[in-house]
């Protein structure tokens, strides 16, 4: 992809020479003007108003280790509304998964272990934090979203299948202030000290796939160091309806976030 928009390049640089005419001047500077971050935004605005069908895979391998470890995240979530229900689990672990219900600033977990059984866990949304990297806290999906918003030299890739429509597929980095949103001191350190190593900040890939209708309808944040993380939430079935309501309150028991390990 790369080797092609450069050959265009080269194209285009020749014919302006050839022809040194005062059109072809003003399409250069008309193509390199255009901003992909702005499109960008716009998609995850306007996906963010909506309700969708949430999937999303979290792929974790530490450098000396050849297990990649997979979290698998689905369910229904109205970003809008700052309502949802998601299935959280660990795949081949043997752990029994656990579910989350978002209703405003509050998020309940029914199968923590912070609780007993029978139970659900409550925690505040916005005093959560992650100890994973390129992981959400509680596995919010919106705050994934809010991390895309802040993509920076992006670039247009092409089109490619989605949800099986076409998608326009841009991709950028983001900065380590976002890269490490949310984190736990501990996890934050670790990062802040290869940032020192490196000499500059820890390169962090973002893609946004937007379709047709402008949405947003799949984002990835991935780092292929010493370690690898992938984090891919695809959106589908937009304006489904979205049942989530907080459990009785003798059932709810208040927990501080922690860091059990499907709950980020």
């Amino acid at each position: 992809m790369r080797r092609a928009h450069l050959l265009s390049a080269a194209v285009l640089l020749l014919c302006t020479a050839c022809s040194g005419g005062p059109d072809n001047e003003s399409g250069e500077s008309a193509e390199k003007a255009v901003d992909h971050g702005t499109a960008v935004r716009a998609a995850i605005e306007r996906t963010s108003a909506d309700s969708a069908r949430v999937d999303e895979k979290i792929e974790l391998r530490s450098a000396d280790s050849p297990t990649t470890y997979v979290f698998a995240i689905a369910g229904a979530f109205d970003l809008g509304g700052d309502r949802g229900r998601l299935t959280v689990e660990l795949e081949d672990s043997g752990m029994d998964p656990v579910e989350e219900v978002f209703v405003d600033d509050t998020v309940y977990v029914r199968g923590s272990r912070a609780v007993g059984e029978g139970k659900w866990a409550s925690a505040v949304r916005s005093e959560a934090l992650t100890s994973y990297f390129l992981r959400a806290p509680l596995n919010d999906p919106e705050h994934l979203l809010r991390q895309m918003k802040a993509m920076r030299q992006v670039s247009n890739e092409g089109e490619e299948q989605v949800n099986d429509a076409p998608a326009v597929h841009y991709r950028g980095t983001i900065d380590h202030a976002t890269a490490t949103l949310r984190m736990t001191t501990k996890t934050k350190q670790g990062l802040n000290d290869l940032r020192e190593k490196l000499g500059d900040d820890v390169p962090v890939y973002a893609d946004v796939w937007v379709d047709g209708k402008g949405r947003a309808v799949q984002a990835r944040l991935s780092y292929f160091g010493g370690m690898r993380a992938t984090t891919t939430m695809t959106l589908s079935d937009f304006g489904t309806p979205v049942k989530a309501e907080a459990p009785s309150a003798e059932h709810v028991v208040p927990v501080t976030a922690g860091e059990d390990v499907l709950l980020a």
